[in-house]
């Protein structure tokens, strides 16, 4: 008689960390951004174009005004009330206005349409991860355990939209342990876990994190450089030198 050979156990989940969620979330988001540059390049250069004339115009009429102020002319006073008053500059700053409204929500709707179906159907899937989180070993189940129909996975993405307009508390509060719930996974009944045998980070994805966080180091003072080279060079424009 053949000896019964038992079940190997599934190996134990645990709630999934912050950092670990935050990593495979970038990197889903680093595979989606060439697709997302691609359909918003078109009309991301148009709004740059639209910008930089509208900003020149505001620019050469700014000059004149000043002049007019520092030659006891007109007062500061009056100087905002033309600002505000006279037509080619409302219509230059609205044009810069729906410029810039242009250059930073074309680029997000459109990730938010492809992160869709990416996220859904990735995680009601057998894998139950996309490939951010599979790469960290990570997958989303329902609140027993088990794999998210897609139903359940479609109201965890779409709750999602209400953990960014919280300005990311909802996000942030999958640092509270020991459940590590961020709001959408409240709403929508589902969990983010890993293997009890990969509770901590692997060395490539600390790695990933680090390289992001001196990104944005190094992106905060080029752009600090860039303001203060172009109200240097307002200022002189203004100043006739």
């Amino acid at each position: 008689m053949q000896a019964r050979i038992p079940p190997v156990p599934a190996e134990p989940a645990r709630p999934a960390g912050f950092w670990a969620r935050y990593a495979a979330w970038s990197l889903d988001a680093v595979i989606l951004l060439p697709l997302v540059a691609l359909l918003t390049a078109g009309k991301v250069g148009r709004a740059l174009t639209d910008a930089q004339a509208a900003w020149d115009a505001i620019a050469k009429a700014v000059p004149g005004m000043l002049d007019a102020m520092l030659g006891g002319m007109q007062s500061p006073a009056g100087m905002a009330r033309q600002l505000l008053l006279d037509p080619a500059l409302a219509d230059a700053a609205a044009r810069l206005q729906s410029a810039l409204g242009t250059l930073v929500l074309a680029p997000v709707v459109v990730y938010a349409v492809l992160a869709l179906p990416w996220a859904v159907l990735f995680e009601s899937s057998s894998w139950q991860a996309t490939p951010g989180k599979r790469a960290l070993g990570l997958r989303v189940t329902d609140a027993g355990g088990r794999r998210a129909t897609t139903g359940r996975a479609l109201q965890r993405h779409l709750a999602a939209g209400l953990s960014w307009l919280t300005l990311n508390i909802g996000h942030a509060l999958a640092l509270v342990p020991p459940a590590h719930l961020a709001l959408h996974d409240r709403l929508s009944g589902t969990r983010v876990v890993r293997n009890a045998a990969r509770a901590s980070l692997a060395p490539w994805a600390r790695a990933w994190l680090l390289l992001q966080a001196a990104a944005m180091v190094v992106g905060l003072g080029a752009l600090f450089v860039w303001l203060q080279a172009a109200m240097q060079a307002a200022m002189q424009q203004a100043m006739g030198l």
